[in-house]
This record gives C-alpha cells, sequence and structure tokens, in this order.
C-alpha cells in the first residue's frame, strides 16, 4: 500500500467540515483509511466534549459525566493511533535495525495532523465571527496561520518519513500506550476501593 501523507490530511480536513454539517461517521470503508476515520472520529468527538466538560452552567453531574466520556475517547483515540502503525508496519516491514530509529510514529503525527485539522476549523470559525471585535478576529487570523503552517510542515515531516521507512532509511517502532487509569485492574484507585465479591 501506499501511503500519501497530503492525502491523509486532506481526508481529515474533508471529514471536519462535514461532520459539522450531518452526523458524524466512519465511511471509509475497510483498510487504512477506515482507521484514519475511527482516529478522526474520536479526535472529533473528544473536542467537542473537552468544550462541554468547561462549561460553568451544567452543574457537577454533566461535566462528570463529560470527563468519562473523555476517557473513553481519548482510549479508543489511542488504540487507533497504534492500528495505524501496525498497518504502517505490516505494509512497509520497516528495518529492525541499520538506520536511524525515529522516536515518533506514523501513527502518532496522523493523529496530531487531525488534532490540527480541527484547531485550523474552528480558528477559521473564529476569523469570521460577526458578533465580535475586529481585533478578535485578526489575532485568530494570526493564529490561523500559524496552525495552517504548522499542519503542512508535520505533513510534510510524514511524507518524509514513510518515504525514508519505505526506502529502509529510517525506521520506527509501534509504541503501545499501556493506559492504566482505565484499567480496573491497573489503576489502584479501583482495584483498592472496588467492592468486594460477596461483600456488602
Amino acid at each position: 500500500m501506499k501511503f500519501d501523507a497530503q492525502e491523509l490530511a486532506a481526508r481529515q480536513t474533508e471529514l471536519t467540515a462535514r461532520w459539522h454539517q450531518t452526523v458524524p461517521a466512519v465511511t471509509g470503508g475497510g483498510g487504512f483509511f477506515r482507521l484514519l476515520e475511527e482516529n478522526h472520529l474520536r479526535n472529533f468527538s473528544l473536542w467537542h466534549e473537552e468544550d462541554v466538560a468547561r462549561r460553568d452552567d451544567l452543574g457537577f453531574e454533566a461535566v462528570c459525566r463529560a470527563k468519562r466520556t473523555i476517557d473513553r475517547f481519548n482510549q479508543e483515540r489511542n488504540n487507533f493511533v497504534e492500528e495505524m502503525d501496525q498497518a504502517v508496519v505490516a505494509a512497509l516491514t520497516p528495518p529492525e535495525s541499520g538506520c536511524p530509529r525515529n522516536s515518533e510514529t506514523p501513527g502518532m503525527m496522523i493523529d496530531r495532523l487531525s488534532i490540527l485539522a480541527l484547531k485550523e476549523f474552528h480558528m477559521h470559525e473564529e476569523t469570521v465571527r460577526t458578533e465580535v471585535a475586529a481585533a478578535h478576529r485578526d489575532k485568530c487570523a494570526g493564529k490561523l496561520a500559524r496552525i495552517c503552517r504548522q499542519r503542512a510542515d508535520l505533513a510534510a515531516c510524514l511524507g518524509e518519513l514513510l518515504a525514508d521507512v519505505a526506502a529502509r532509511r529510517r525506521t520506527f517502532s509501534v509504541y503501545y500506550q499501556f493506559k492504566m487509569y482505565n484499567d480496573p485492574a491497573l489503576n489502584p484507585q479501583l482495584y483498592r476501593h472496588a467492592p468486594k465479591p460477596g461483600g456488602p
């Protein structure tokens, strides 16, 4: 499989715009694009749930629910980063040794591109708001320009990494997150305070 970093970034841009107009859903079929869309959907959902969690008018229970939802989306997001990396390894078979090892994986970079796509969309919204002062729009326009540069730079870096891995000039390893806080067997706050079997 050939990986085109610009195509991957463009898909995230298109999905971000579409999902703000309709119910978000993964439509990429199978293969790598499905993994990309699943990851982007979690970041999209996280973004908006984080907004909800910062409201002061909804009460404690709503914020608690938002926090639990954020934890779930974040776990799933990381799972799909790992799956994307596994798919790249299967397709490109990076060398085990003999060349420099990249600390950031393609999946991590695609995940960052996903977040930047969301930042780009929402910062652009701020540049066209009519109920705010021109100074606010101008400040956000400057931020938007920097976000676009950062995203273009990152997409270029991803393309270079994928090309180098395919040419066996660089390699990477799949880094598993092993998130502990969501695992009842690994989070001491959960296993120490869990109801005992047969207990009251």
